[in-house]
C-alpha cells in the first residue's frame, strides 16, 4: 500500500504543482487502484506515473469544486481506450452524478465498462473483506468529506513446518487450524490452532480529508491512523483567510495530527503563493507542533507500512 500523490496544488495548477488527486496503490493488496479527487490534468498525470487508468477500481471525490473534479470526464472516457474493462465505482457528494451523466451526455461520450456512481452521506459507505471506507462531512463552503480506510487485520501465517514435524500433512487440517480449531491426531494428540499461527497484522488506517477548515468532525476520523492526508492551504499568518475561505493553515493540521494520535501527517493542497523555498516554511511550521510531517510534491509516493 502507497499514497502517490497526482497534484498537490490548491485552486489552479502551477508550474510546479497540478491540482488535487492523490492515488491510493494497492496493487500488492488487490491489484487495483483507488483515487481521490480528479483535478483537472489528472489523467495527464497518471501518463507520468506507474499508475494505470486500467487498474481504476474506485473513485472517491471530496467534493464538487472544480480543481477537485474537472478531470473526471476525461479520466473516464480514456479509461476505455486504456484497457479499462472491469467495473468502476465513484462515491462522491450528492450531484455528483448529475456532473458525470450531464458531461457524458452532452459530449456523446461512451464508455465500455459499467459505471456505478453512489452517491454518499456520512458513515461507511464501502466495506468487503479486506477494507472499510468511512466518510465523514467537514467544513467548506460547500458539502465536503474526508475518507477514512481502514484495512482489516490480516490473520498470522500458519507455521507450516512446524506442522510438518508434527506429521500433520497438507489438506483440510491446515484450514482449520489456521481459523483457529484444533484437531485430534491418530495417536490421540490434540493440535491446537493457537499454538501453529503467528500473530496476527493489524490493518492499516489512512486519512484523506478534502478542503475544510479545523472541525471537531476531523478529530474522530483522524483518530489513531497511521497516516493523514490534510490540506494546508495556508501558512498561519493567514489563519483568517483559512476561517473566512474555509480552509485550514500547517499549524492547525499540525494540531489535528497531534491531538488525533496520528502517526504520520501529509501536508498538501498548497496554495500557489508558495513555491520553491517557502513549501519548507509551511514543513518548518508543521513541525514545530508534529514532529513527522511530510509536504506532498507531484509524483511523490510514500510507502504505508504495517506498524
Amino acid at each position: 500500500m502507497e499514497l502517490y500523490f497526482l497534484g498537490t496544488g490548491a485552486g489552479v495548477p502551477t508550474r510546479q504543482r497540478n491540482v488535487t488527486s492523490v492515488a491510493l496503490n494497492l496493487m500488492q493488496e488487490r491489484s487495483t487502484v483507488w483515487l481521490f479527487d480528479v483535478g483537472e490534468g489528472t489523467q495527464h498525470q497518471m501518463l507520468k506515473s506507474p499508475l494505470k487508468p486500467s487498474r481504476l477500481e474506485h473513485i472517491f471525490i471530496t467534493h464538487l469544486h472544480g480543481d477537485h473534479l474537472f478531470g473526471l470526464p476525461g479520466l473516464l472516457t480514456s479509461r476505455s481506450h486504456q484497457g479499462g474493462e472491469q467495473p468502476l465505482f465513484i462515491f462522491g457528494p450528492p450531484g455528483i452524478q448529475k456532473f458525470v451523466d450531464t458531461a457524458l451526455t452532452i459530449s456523446g461520450s461512451h464508455l465500455e465498462y459499467d459505471l456505478k456512481i453512489v452517491e454518499i452521506n456520512e458513515g461507511t459507505i464501502f466495506e468487503d473483506h479486506q477494507f472499510r471506507v468511512i466518510a465523514a462531512k467537514l467544513e467548506h463552503r460547500i458539502e465536503s468529506y474526508g475518507y477514512r480506510i481502514e484495512e482489516k487485520d490480516i490473520p498470522g501465517a500458519l507455521n507450516v513446518d512446524k506442522l510438518r514435524q508434527e506429521n500433520v500433512q497438507p489438506g483440510p487440517n491446515y484450514a482449520l487450524l489456521k481459523r483457529g480449531g484444533s484437531i485430534t491426531l491418530e495417536d490421540g494428540c490434540i493440535i491446537e490452532g493457537k499454538d501453529y499461527v503467528g500473530p496476527t497484522l493489524c490493518g492499516r488506517k489512512v486519512v484523506i480529508f478534502g478542503d475544510t477548515r479545523l472541525c471537531h468532525q476531523e478529530v474522530k476520523l483522524a483518530h489513531d491512523a497511521d497516516v493523514i492526508v490534510h490540506e494546508s492551504t495556508y501558512m498561519h499568518d493567514k489563519v483568517s483567510n483559512a476561517t473566512q475561505y474555509f480552509h485550514s493553515t500547517a499549524t492547525q493540521a499540525a494540531e489535528l495530527a497531534l491531538k488525533a494520535n496520528v502517526k504520520t501527517l501529509i501536508l498538501t493542497h498548497l496554495s500557489s503563493r508558495y513555491q520553491d523555498e517557502s513549501v519548507h516554511l509551511l514543513l518548518e511550521e508543521a513541525r514545530s507542533i508534529f514532529p513527522n510531517v511530510h509536504v506532498a510534491e507531484d509524483f511523490w509516493h510514500y510507502p504505508v507500512f504495517r506498524q
